[in-house]
């Protein structure tokens, strides 16, 4: 009987101890993604990697001047996030910020998010604000931002609700807000129009929504001299125009699709195919991946 129950109390310990080791895990794992410090890229088209290694895969390319929020140090290398990806940079090509006031985009990754009165969880609310909603980071202390909302108010929000971007990235939800708006519209040959559109009149239609005129087809699209042409899946970012050219269908031509990159892998179009009309389908996919000609950064 004592046998048992000393061994009882035992593996009550244990699980004592475990739950504790798996608490604090969790704290570590909750806080992996609040910032330490806010950096600036020296280069141009920078590889941010998946690993501190150069010959781990590259996440995406960072342009020069882009501030990007410091999750950790290892080895010369920063862990940081810029646009919601995370991954390593050469400390070579980052200056960290030291006195904490800076100009930033930003935008804000949840919903039901409070814009604190000050830099801390205990201090009241000034506002609630949601996914993608725009914010100026103003500066940067002990893991918060100092914000300014879109309509000008302003206050605190913890680094890790808010993706440091770009005005152009930005711009580039905005693109992607409007695209999902017309999924499930028909297809519709030489459509341009929420009453059915093709594919260039699709990625055309979006577009000018936002402000940026584009031709009415998918090659001239291509060939507009519109934005900075990206020829890596790997380097695309959302927002992103990705085209294609299956040479049965292009007669010619220097592209036969268009659509617009969202992110994950996964780009927005007009399908002609029979259940197609506006969907999403992945880059990954057999036929996509093989007549993938490029991207566009508007």
């Amino acid at each position: 009987m004592t046998h048992h129950a000393g061994k009882a109390a035992g593996l009550l310990a244990l699980s004592a101890v475990m739950t504790m080791l798996l608490a604090a895990t969790a704290t570590v794992s909750a806080a992996d993604n609040i910032a330490i410090g806010v950096g600036c890229t020296t280069g141009s088209s920078l590889r941010l990697r998946s690993e501190a290694s150069t010959s781990s895969s590259v996440v995406t390319q960072l342009d020069k001047s882009v501030a990007v929020a410091i999750l950790g140090k290892q080895d010369g290398w920063y862990n940081v996030s810029y646009d919601g990806k995370s991954g390593y940079l050469s400390a070579d090509y980052v200056i960290e910020d030291q006195d904490g006031v800076f100009t930033a985009d930003g935008r804000v990754n949840s919903d039901g998010v409070n814009v604190r009165s000050s830099a801390s969880a205990e201090a009241g609310s000034v506002a609630t604000v949601n996914t993608d909603a725009p914010v100026t980071v103003d500066g940067f202390a002990d893991g918060w931002y100092a914000v300014t909302c879109q309509y000008g108010t302003t206050g605190y929000i913890r680094s890790d609700f808010v993706d440091l971007t770009s005005a152009a990235s930005s711009n580039a939800s905005s693109v992607i807000s409007v695209a999902k708006q017309y999924l499930g519209t028909r297809y519709a040959y030489g459509g341009a129009s929420p009453s059915g559109f093709d594919c260039s009149g699709f990625t055309m239609y979006v577009f000018k929504q936002v402000g940026v005129s584009l031709p009415h087809s998918a090659t001239s699209q291509w060939q507009s001299g519109a934005g900075q042409k990206i020829t890596s899946t790997s380097a695309l970012q959302a927002g992103d125009l990705v085209f294609f050219c299956d040479p049965s269908r292009s007669m010619g031509k220097a592209c036969s699709h268009a659509g617009i990159y969202i992110g994950d892998g996964q780009f927005i179009h007009s399908s002609s195919a029979s259940s197609g009309g506006v969907i999403i389908s992945s880059l990954a996919s057999g036929y996509y991946n093989t007549y993938f000609v490029g991207g566009m950064r508007i």
